[in-house]
């Protein structure tokens, strides 16, 4: 399906700081992150740390700026978390942004993800049918009520990692956290997820048995330090009623780490 040392806060800042300047150097050349493209629409593989839209306080580049500096007017279908990677729609015009837009909502769309849980989900393949609200007093964080809107994700373990497993998930709704905050309500929260689980990163020492500092470095850097969550699949049918399925190449990082992983549960 897939083709110990102290971390003290400022490391942790760095490592994040790091990775966000390293994302962001790559929107210097969409080219390099583009999974398709013609002329009504382009789908790109988001890396990790980068805006899909401009923030209210157009604090740093997104990808919608970078994708108008290049067309001109562009036109947002569907978003997807800072942290998360991967597959991501952007139509070239109102007309194809409509009809996706109205995929989306009526639910045609498939969309699939792929991600580090905490611990191993008791059932292999479920379901998870519970409504989502913003939080009433922690803004920017989403809480399941009854009060909220439905939210409907399945998912499936595709691996058992040890302390980890690796697994896919499907959304039918899109609320805002849907995935990470489903994950946190049958008690195997994101790994790296500072919101729903413990945000802590995962380090090496605590993989690898026999795990020894290199001699060039003086502290041990965390194999993943970001929400493990990648965008991983996109499969619908474009306006000449063709079926598309794109893919998105899960991130270096995960990849490394889902390796260790294998090789050391």
């Amino acid at each position: 399906m897939i083709k110990g040392t102290s971390f003290t806060t400022n490391d942790k800042t760095a490592a994040t700081v790091k990775a966000a300047t390293g994302a962001i150097a790559l929107l210097k050349d969409i080219s390099s992150i583009t999974i398709f493209e013609n002329d009504f629409f382009i789908a790109l593989n988001k890396p990790a740390g980068v805006l899909s839209i401009p923030d209210r306080m157009q604090s740093e580049p997104s990808l919608k700026d970078k994708l108008i500096e290049k067309y001109g007017s562009i036109f947002t279908i569907h978003r997807l978390d800072k942290e998360t990677s991967g597959i991501i729609l952007f139509a070239k015009d109102e007309a194809t942004h409509k009809f996706f837009s109205k995929q989306f909502e009526e639910r045609s769309m498939e969309k699939y993800y792929l991600g580090l849980v905490h611990g191993l989900p008791t059932h292999k393949t479920g379901s998870i049918d519970a409504a989502i609200m913003e939080h009433p007093v922690f803004k920017g964080q989403m809480v399941i009520n009854k009060k909220g809107k439905p939210s409907l994700t399945e998912y499936e373990v595709v691996e058992s990692l040890g302390k980890y497993s690796l697994v896919k998930f499907q959304i039918h709704t899109g609320r805002t956290h849907q995935i990470r905050v489903h994950a946190k309500n049958i008690g195997h929260p994101i790994v790296c997820d500072p919101l729903y689980g413990d945000g802590k990163p995962v380090m090496l020492s605590a993989i690898k048995k026999k795990f020894k500092l290199s001699k060039h470095d003086e502290e041990e850097r965390p194999m993943l330090n970001r929400v493990a969550l990648h965008s991983y699949e996109l499969k619908f049918k474009d306006a000449e009623e063709k079926d598309v399925d794109l893919v998105a190449e899960m991130p270096k990082e995960m990849r490394a780490l889902i390796q260790q992983l294998k090789k050391n549960k």
